[in-house]
């Protein structure tokens, strides 16, 4: 615990968090205020006078929460600044915007850079440094329990939205829509199990296989048990040396999360155009509804069942969360969110085995987003499903989903590949790549919400957060 408080000590001073305040959350609804309706009045026919004003009145809004940010002292608000400056960069220079995506790519590979050696150094720390197999059983069991029951309610509440919503009735669909290409292919029951275990761990690491990696971790960590004490000290050492490394490493890249975020979105902005939005905002609107009826529905449930301490939890995941917002990239955030949890007080081995796992069985949004995805096809299409079809359907994707962190527009492949089994057309699917960016922001920053949640979770069902030990002023109030 000594080195962990340390590493909290020089983490603050680089990214402190003060808990949100009043004066934080009305500046912000002012400033958010401002911005949209001058982007209304300037995507509007009016005069050419009030369209420069308004612009000059968006770029006064990004200048005023740069102003702001430093008097917060957080990454989430210099993320929030690199944000809205790349929508509007996006908006008013598209030309010059698409040639900052450099910007988020170099920013994304440092971060994949950290992900292998940092899950390597804590899950061996972890399962060699205190050798109970038990325990490594118990947790994947219990993080697979957990996993699915989540998932299946994501799926039901995405269900129900677009049923509601009927959001894909009265589209129109061009007919001669292509696709952009897919990179990877819909994975089967025995692909998901054959692609748990690695065949070459370089290659693993290489193609951001985390599951893999997080396998070979383990394996490595039995065996380093089994070899004397003598020669397992050093390795040991090593290990302990390289996750402490690794995560100074991950303080030094995050200064750079901010101009990533900003080139991420100007890139996005300026290549689709917020003009894009207007046929599918129906659509954008189910989605965001339908994931915060499962932030309050389901995981505030769970977060207020296991006692879990919500203010400083939600101190705690406010930069990863923003990140994976702001870059749609779940391995975005996975460093920072393991720093986070540790500093919560969930132990290295419980947050080395969770939040890797969830990564590929616990993509809450994802679940939610292809339930309401399949179903905006079905709309769109004209076709009226049975109850045993839209079972099957569901109980498909819930299979299907799992096993594809790390694969670009997974989500999409999965849609893909169940619409086909299903016999629906594929034309409306070309609908969703417009937007998917803009909805891939939501569902990438819910899995991390929910898998940071998981840690705890987990950790509590091991009975390794007794509620006095974490936040004791909290515990008390949530009993």
């Amino acid at each position: 615990m000594g080195k962990i408080q340390h590493r909290s000590a020089a983490y603050d001073s680089l990214f402190a968090s003060p808990p949100m305040k009043n004066k934080l959350a009305l500046a912000s609804t002012v400033f958010a205020t401002i911005a949209i309706v001058a982007t209304f009045l300037a995507g509007s026919e009016l005069p050419r006078i009030l369209v420069v004003v308004a612009t000059g009145l968006r770029w006064f809004t990004v200048v005023g929460v740069a102003a702001w940010a430093p008097s917060r002292r957080s990454l989430t608000a210099w993320i929030l600044v690199g944000l809205l400056a790349g929508v509007e960069l996006g908006h008013d220079a598209p030309t010059f915007a698409v040639k900052l995506q450099f910007l988020g790519t170099i920013f994304l590979r440092l971060i994949k850079v950290i992900v292998a050696p940092l899950l390597f150094g804590t899950l061996v720390v972890g399962v060699a440094g205190h050798p109970d197999l038990k325990k490594v059983g118990r947790l994947a069991i219990k993080s697979l329990v957990y996993f699915w029951a989540v998932s299946i309610l994501a799926l039901l509440i995405g269900w129900f939205f677009i049923t509601i919503s009927q959001a894909g009735d009265g589209v129109h669909f061009p007919a001669g829509a292509s696709a952009e290409a897919l990179n990877a292919a819909p994975h089967t029951a025995t692909e998901i199990i054959t692609n748990i275990f690695p065949e070459n761990i370089a290659k693993s690491v290489a193609e951001g296989q985390i599951l893999q990696v997080v396998v070979f971790s383990i394996l490595f960590a039995i065996a380093l048990i089994l070899v004397p004490e003598a020669k397992r000290r050093p390795m040991l050492a090593l290990a302990e040396s390289l996750s402490e490394t690794m995560f100074k490493f991950t303080s030094i890249v995050m200064w750079a999360a901010p101009v990533g975020a900003f080139g991420a979105i100007a890139y996005t902005v300026g290549h689709m155009g917020l003009g894009v939005l207007l046929p599918l905002l129906k659509l954008l609107a189910t989605m965001y509804v339908g994931l915060l009826v499962f932030i309050a529905g389901v995981l505030l449930p769970i977060a207020l069942v296991f006692r879990v301490p919500l203010r400083k939890f939600l101190a705690a995941i406010t930069e990863p969360v923003t990140l994976a917002f702001a870059t749609a990239s779940s391995e975005a955030a996975l460093p920072l969110a393991m720093e986070q949890m540790e500093l919560l007080g969930v132990p290295r081995e419980t947050v080395a085995f969770v939040l890797p796992t969830g990564y590929s069985f616990n993509l809450d949004g994802s679940s939610l987003y292809q339930s309401i995805a399949i179903g905006f096809i079905a709309q769109a299409a004209g076709i009226h499903l049975t109850i045993s079809q839209q079972v099957v359907m569901l109980f498909t994707l819930l299979i299907s989903s799992k096993g594809t962190a790390g694969v670009a527009r997974a989500s999409l492949v999965i849609v893909l590949a169940v619409a086909g089994s299903f016999h629906l057309p594929v034309a409306p699917i070309f609908l969703l790549f417009g937007t998917d960016q803009l909805m891939d922001m939501g569902r990438t920053a819910v899995n991390v919400l929910g898998n940071c949640l998981a840690c705890i979770v987990i950790a509590r069902w091991e009975g390794e957060l007794p509620g006095s030990a974490l936040l004791p002023e909290m515990s008390a109030s949530v009993k």
